[in-house]
């Protein structure tokens, strides 16, 4: 039985992650989406498919998201980005890896090859919502939530049954974290998914996403009817298929 444990990053703060069989040379690294956790339905069915595949595997939850320590409201890209690279370094070492990125997670997985680009052998997105703190949530904001967000540092969203509260200092974090302005120039596979109809990020993301890798090996995945989450059995085959044909390319 697999457990959940805990990172110490700081005196103030323990991330949770969940890891796979140990001592495996090679690693699938998850990372999810805007306060989700690693309680999901896609942690659980990416750690059965690497014991099974006898590969190493680590999802990573992020300070004030499930049950790591920290306020959500202090967090942001930035923040975020340097403790997965933490977690990372001291839970794989020097280990290879390809990467998942569900969301917002496609954007820290991002963010990671400027410190592992020799170890990052493959990149999978599911989703992916680069820039989507200014680009699609900022800019749906009326001028009256913009003005309370800069006026009290916090905006309460409510959003689908949940409330999130979006601060005004992880906007301005995200936009020093800006994604579609730079280039990889990595030769590894990168194939990523995006729901035909995804309410929350549009598909032009995952497009803009692909062309900052010039000379990976790229593959786009619209799914027909697909939503945000992409993760119902159907879908789960197919990113899973996805996953096997990276997996025997770069092992």
């Amino acid at each position: 039985m697999n457990k959940f444990k805990h990172l110490k990053i700081s005196n103030l703060i323990k991330i949770r992650y969940l890891k796979g069989k140990s001592n495996n040379k090679f690693y699938i690294v998850f990372l999810h989406g805007f306060m989700s956790d690693i309680e999901g339905e896609k942690p659980k069915t990416l750690l059965k498919y690497c014991n099974k595949n006898n590969l190493g595997f680590l999802a990573i939850e992020y300070s004030g998201h499930g049950k790591s320590t920290g306020k959500f409201t202090d967090g942001n890209i930035s923040l975020w980005t340097k403790q997965v690279k933490t977690a990372i370094k001291k839970i794989i070492k020097g280990k290879n890896f390809i990467l998942i990125g569900s969301s917002m997670g496609s954007w820290l997985s991002f963010n990671q090859f400027k410190f592992f680009s020799k170890q990052i052998k493959g990149f999978m997105g599911i989703g992916s919502a680069p820039e989507f703190l200014e680009k699609v949530m900022w800019k749906k904001f009326t001028k009256k939530m913009k003005a309370q967000t800069i006026a009290k540092g916090v905006y309460n969203l409510k959003h689908g049954g949940f409330e999130y509260p979006i601060t005004y200092q992880l906007i301005k974090d995200s936009r020093k974290n800006l994604v579609f302005n730079k280039k990889i120039y990595t030769r590894i596979p990168v194939s990523l998914f995006h729901g035909s109809k995804d309410e929350a990020i549009p598909p032009i993301f995952s497009r803009r996403l692909l062309k900052t890798f010039i000379y990976a090996k790229k593959k786009l995945f619209v799914i027909k009817n697909g939503d945000h989450s992409l993760f119902n059995k159907k879908y789960q085959k197919k990113i899973l298929r996805e996953l096997d044909n990276i997996v025997k390319v770069v092992t």
